[in-house]
């Protein structure tokens, strides 16, 4: 029997034991939608903290519903662990890791790259291992792959099957998650493609789309967040303009969506914020100069998403000054941490950016947010204040609205007569709006 039966066979008979490195918000609803499947599961992370949690049946991420997880722990269908020796019991096992930047906007591939190596050490004949961080074209074959054959003695194709799938994680979408988003898969050969393919049917409720080379699937997934990149820049600098206009960028967008075909609404905001959007277009844009080649549009896309969170602060200064206020010394509310509504994920979040250019300023800055009390950034943790009413919030000078959460109370917040500046239209269905402006 070969590779390609015996493998097809275990995935039939549900034989197949799943592997998930990184447990992270990819990787762990990842790893319990393979073991509602019928799959036995092993989640691999460096964290002890994570594993001891998933072991116990505690959850930690808002996409996993608290009694699947203990449910399949409880069952022996997921388990978790450290130990990278039991990547030798698995058939499958995709790489979940995160893949931030550097201090120098470069691609950091360090937590990929070792990922491989562990699993490099204990890798055996009949294994298939997928990629699904987000990263450069070209990361699978050119660095995954010599590192695994290197490691392991074996050789790709033969020995082993090799592919990417990029991850497709909205957190706090109600509406697609992990198992009925649609999958891409890219391998190295035919035979890998297929049955890596077929393992994604087995386990997801969508359809899985399978392009010929891994370096595809890599380059669609930069696209999918690429365009969401330029498109939030070509409408942040709209609303720039249109601010010196005196025109409301968010009416004119209401409008445009009115058109039934072409056209795409997408939202100004004070910066972009999660773990793809923000980060991808610098990874093709650094693998870009490996050719010679200039990503103009996207870069330029780049530079005015990156200064929103200043520009913010700069008309929150103008707002001041229409009260007689400077910024040095006033004291500023800011409103929602995570970097987008009803989460708990403050990964790349403007919001962050905001405070940091407040303080800058000499403001003296808190900030409240019912899903994340506190935060950490540049290795400091900072707490928000834990509730807000009507008494606390006329402490303030200033009330600046990052997040749109949707159990904060909008109204109550502009009725106490704060200057409010509304960065994300959340304050559109209030009529007294003197003390209202939005971004």
């Amino acid at each position: 029997m070969t590779m390609k039966e015996e493998l097809i066979g275990k995935i039939q008979n549900k034989t197949l034991t799943m592997g998930v490195c990184g447990l992270g918000y990819v990787g762990l609803p990842l790893a319990v939608d393979k073991a509602k499947h019928g799959f036995k599961t092993i989640g691999f992370d460096v964290q002890q903290e994570k594993v001891d949690m998933v072991n116990a049946g505690k959850n930690y991420i808002g996409d996993v519903v608290d009694a699947d997880l203990q449910a399949l722990v409880s069952a022996g269908m997921l388990q978790a662990t450290t130990d990278f020796s039991f990547v030798k019991d698995v058939d499958f096992i995709a790489i979940c890791v995160p893949t931030p930047l550097d201090a120098h906007q470069q691609p950091d591939i360090s937590y990929v790259r070792n990922s491989a190596i562990a699993i490099s050490k204990y890798l055996t004949r009949g294994t298939m291992v997928v990629l699904e961080s987000t990263t450069y074209p070209g990361t699978t074959e050119e660095l995954i792959l010599p590192i695994l054959e290197e490691g392991s003695g074996l050789k790709c194709g033969e020995d082993f099957y090799l592919g990417f799938s990029p991850e497709r994680v909205d957190p706090g979408n109600l509406i697609y998650k992990t198992s009925n988003t649609p999958k891409v898969v890219g391998a190295v050969g035919a035979d890998a493609a297929e049955v890596i393919s077929m393992v994604y049917s087995s386990i997801l409720d969508s359809d899985v789309h399978t392009v010929s080379s891994p370096a595809v699937a890599e380059m669609e997934k930069i696209l999918e967040n690429t365009y969401r990149n330029v498109n939030i820049g070509l409408v942040n600098e709209l609303a720039m303009l249109c601010n010196k206009m005196g025109i409301n960028i968010w009416e004119v967008i209401d409008a445009a969506k009115t058109k039934p075909y072409g056209f795409q609404a997408f939202y100004p905001g004070p910066g972009l914020g999660g773990h793809c959007i923000p980060l991808d277009p610098y990874y093709l844009s650094w693998k870009a100069r490996e050719y010679g080649f200039h990503t103009s549009m996207i870069e330029s896309s780049m530079m005015i998403n990156d200064r929103m969170p200043e520009y913010t602060v700069e008309r929150a200064g103008k707002i001041l000054n229409r009260y007689k206020k400077a910024l040095n010394g006033s004291r500023v509310l800011v409103l929602g941490v995570a970097y987008k509504q009803d989460i708990d994920d403050y990964r790349e979040s403007p919001a962050i950016r905001v405070i940091e250019e407040f303080r800058k300023t000499g403001a003296q800055v808190d900030f409240y947010d019912p899903f994340v009390p506190k935060y950490r950034s540049k290795g400091q943790w900072f707490e928000g204040i834990a509730a807000i009413d009507p008494e606390n919030l006329r402490q303030y000078d200033l009330i600046c609205i990052t997040t749109a959460h949707t159990t904060v109370d909008y109204e109550m917040v502009a009725s106490v007569g704060v200057p409010v500046f509304d960065c994300k239209n959340v304050t559109k269905k209030i009529t007294n709006k003197e003390n209202i402006e939005v971004l």
